[in-house]
């Protein structure tokens, strides 16, 4: 499912146009990716955590070049944690 079938799904969910529908979506994203930034978490009970975790810095290789040792930098990563209720629904 692609951004627009979950607007045309969402709005026939909840009775909403598709443009109130897509503008709520949106600043939905825009909050979360905001927290992220930030270093929150946003957690959805029965949903997931969205949340940020820190990768060490660590020695890989160049796939064009096995034999040259490349330096890959610390990063951080955005991770979401599925819930429960969300696990339970999907392995039914």
């Amino acid at each position: 499912m692609n951004k627009a079938e979950l607007i045309t799904t969402m709005a026939e969910k909840c009775g909403l146009t598709k443009k109130d529908t897509e503008n709520a979506l949106n600043a939905f994203l825009e909050t979360v990716q905001e927290s992220l930034a930030e270093g929150d978490k946003v957690q959805l009970v029965g949903f997931g955590t969205f949340e940020v975790r820190d990768r060490k810095a660590r020695e890989g290789r160049n796939p064009r070049n096995p034999e040259e040792v490349i330096s890959i930098p610390a990063s951080k990563a955005p991770v979401f944690r599925a819930g429960k209720t969300l696990k339970d629904i999907v392995n039914k």
